[in-house]
């Protein structure tokens, strides 16, 4: 029986490639450079099944094409705003992600992010490596104490949740939530967590703001010009979420103007390209989108989408498919 056709849009971890071309007839984007929404229209003609990652945008520019042979995306990652669930639908093709893998390692990157900035590690490594340090100083780079502090955590789902617990568990945080629909009490009370069913309410009592809520067109910019005002002026705000949930320009004139104590990004607006503004300001710690970058979670998350499309030809319903 002939297998079904895959393109795999970038390279994943060749323990994860070499399964793939066992199971199905795979082509592998070698140059591992982001394809053209022309070549995403011509693969959806070409392949059975197409494997992208979160940084593939699958949009009306690419689905409204003639003659779609794919039948399912397969995204390689836990969101999933840069695929048009709503067009999928209509052509009726398959979308599923990856959950519950790459919680872990994203929560654990996010309190990284969070500590870099309170502890103001990044400004310390940058005078380090230009020789500007003179020596200990008592006055010298004095950040924020984290331990015992007030953190918000705004979408409480498997991240949130993993989140909440290193920073209650680990540093003794107080926990208050946001999540679009409400927390039940047991899972609140396993963290001793505060829920708010207000963003606006939640954001003036915290001093650090943790984003983990999904992206896409009905969280575009839910932190604004607006929101970031009601925050403290000594607050940090940390996003390993979606680039799109921040407005990236009224976020630059906050840290700009000090209106706020620092930010810690991993995900941005236009990805690879990152707002000039933000890369001069010397209160924020900028990662290149590392929140699922280990080589465990990789592979999980390679083996998660490998699952999926293996149950769909298979003729059974994938485990996390989305629409």
């Amino acid at each position: 029986m002939t297998q079904p056709k895959l393109l795999v849009t970038r390279r994943w971890p060749a323990s994860v490639e070499s399964k793939i071309a066992v199971r199905f007839d795979a082509d592998f984007n070698s140059a591992d450079s982001p394809l053209s929404s022309e070549q995403l229209r011509d693969a959806l003609q070409k392949y059975d099944a197409i494997l992208p990652t979160v940084t593939d945008r699958i949009d009306a520019t690419v689905l409204n094409v003639p003659d779609i042979r794919a039948k399912i995306i397969a995204n390689y990652g836990v969101g999933y705003s840069n695929i048009d669930t709503a067009i999928a639908i209509r052509k009726e093709i398959a979308v599923t992600n990856t959950p519950d893998v790459l919680s872990a390692c994203t929560a654990d990157l996010a309190m990284t992010l969070l500590l870099m900035i309170a502890r103001r590690a990044g400004e310390g490594e940058r005078e380090l490596r230009t020789g500007s340090w003179t020596g200990w100083r008592p006055t010298h780079m004095m950040g924020t104490k984290v331990s015992g502090s007030v953190l918000g955590i705004v979408g409480f789902g498997r991240i949130g949740q993993a989140m909440a617990h290193r920073a209650r568990f680990g540093f003794g945080m107080r926990i208050l939530v946001h999540n679009r629909t409400p927390v039940p009490n047991d899972v609140l009370a396993s963290f001793d967590a505060q829920q708010f069913t207000s963003i606006d309410e939640l954001l003036p009592e915290c001093d650090f703001v943790s984003l983990h809520c999904p992206g896409g067109d009905s969280n575009r910019h839910l932190i604004n010009a607006q929101r970031l005002r009601l925050l403290k002026p000594d607050a940090f705000l940390v996003n390993t979420a979606c680039g799109e949930v921040v407005d990236e320009q009224a976020l630059a004139d906050a840290l700009t103007h000090k209106c706020i104590g620092g930010a810690a990004l991993d995900v941005y607006e236009q990805e690879p390209r990152v707002n000039q503004d933000l890369l001069a300001a010397e209160n924020v710690v900028l990662l290149p989108h590392l929140g699922s970058a280990t080589r465990e979670t990789r592979e999980a998350m390679g083996l998660r989408v490998l699952d999926n499309v293996s149950e769909f030809f298979a003729g059974r319903r994938p485990k996390d498919l989305i629409v």
